[in-house]
């Protein structure tokens, strides 16, 4: 029989030393690359000695059009993005809600670096330890045909609500934790050790006011729609579209 894992937890053999005290985090994102995708959820729940303690959950407006397959995968639309607050906003609630603890998820650095990212472009010192269950469960289930947070949910009957949501996720995460220490810690203890997150960022410069001035004009010269806000964009993702534009259509010609 499966126990309640939010609820009463059977804990493991006296001495274990699983930490019971974490904040598990999941986000959604409008692509993978850190550095110039968005964040556009950021879910979590706070567990102190196994129930859960707080939750966390907000949608981002990116300032962008989301691409179809995220729609596709997180049931996320455009329309729901509207009028929601910024990254700016969001992440220092976030950053608030962890406080010090240690940081959990499935994949975990994937998450992480958005999140430090972010943080850097911002100016928010965020430097947290974590614990990654992808990595738990590739050290322990190494038989299974895929680790992934779906498949697992599934083989160890952990009910999802709305898989791909960044709430929904971390909430699983969470209860995958307690099945995988529950059955495993004692033979591993070592992959359920917390370590350093270790995310190298390198904050993204806003757009220059040249390079907003000339985008602008090329964009209107050759009367392309644009899915951005101008304004919203990096130094660096500015002059990735002024290349593009320039590769693809050519310079202004009065």
């Amino acid at each position: 029989m499966r126990p309640d894992y939010l609820g009463r937890i059977r804990f493991l053999q006296k001495g274990n030393d699983m930490i019971k005290d974490y904040v598990c985090v999941d986000i959604e994102t409008t692509g993978v690359n850190a550095k110039w995708d968005k964040i556009i959820e950021i879910g979590a729940v706070r567990v102190r000695d196994g129930k859960v303690a707080g939750t966390f959950s907000s949608l981002i407006s990116p300032g962008v059009l989301l691409p179809p397959y995220i729609t596709e995968l997180t049931g996320i639309t455009d329309e729901m993005l509207a009028g929601r607050p910024e990254i700016d906003e969001v992440l220092p609630e976030f950053i608030a809600f962890a406080k010090e603890d240690v940081l959990m998820g499935h994949n975990i650095m994937f998450d992480y670096g958005f999140l430090k990212q972010n943080a850097l472009n911002l100016g928010i010192e965020f430097q947290k330890s974590g614990i990654d269950t992808l990595k738990i469960a590739r050290k322990t289930l190494p038989e299974l045909q895929s680790r992934g947070l779906e498949y697992l949910c599934t083989y160890f009957g952990i009910q999802e609500e709305h898989h791909h949501r960044a709430f929904n996720d971390a909430s699983v995460t969470s209860k995958l934790y307690w099945i995988l220490a529950e059955k495993f810690s004692a033979d591993y203890p070592k992959v359920f050790e917390p370590y350093e997150l270790n995310y190298r960022a390198k904050k993204m410069q806003p757009i220059t006011d040249r390079q907003k001035s000339y985008l602008s004009d090329l964009i209107a010269y050759h009367k392309i729609a644009i899915d951005y806000d101008i304004e919203s964009l990096s130094k660096n993702e500015a002059s990735k579209k002024i290349d593009k534009i320039l590769s693809e259509k050519g310079r202004i010609f009065y």
